[in-house]
């Protein structure tokens, strides 16, 4: 299930950093997805408040 989508556009090469409202979501482990092109990675992400 989806719980935030951050970003979903193309964007020119660069560097990026996101910065996002977790105060409506609990403590816990989510994972996020990162693509670009042919490239794909999942990580996992602790949030602990």
């Amino acid at each position: 299930n989806t719980v935030l989508r951050l970003v979903n556009k193309q964007q020119a090469a660069g560097k990026y950093s996101i910065e996002f409202d977790a105060t409506n979501i609990p403590s816990g482990v989510y994972y996020y997805r990162i693509e670009s092109g042919n490239y794909s990675d999942t990580k996992k992400m602790i949030l602990l408040k």
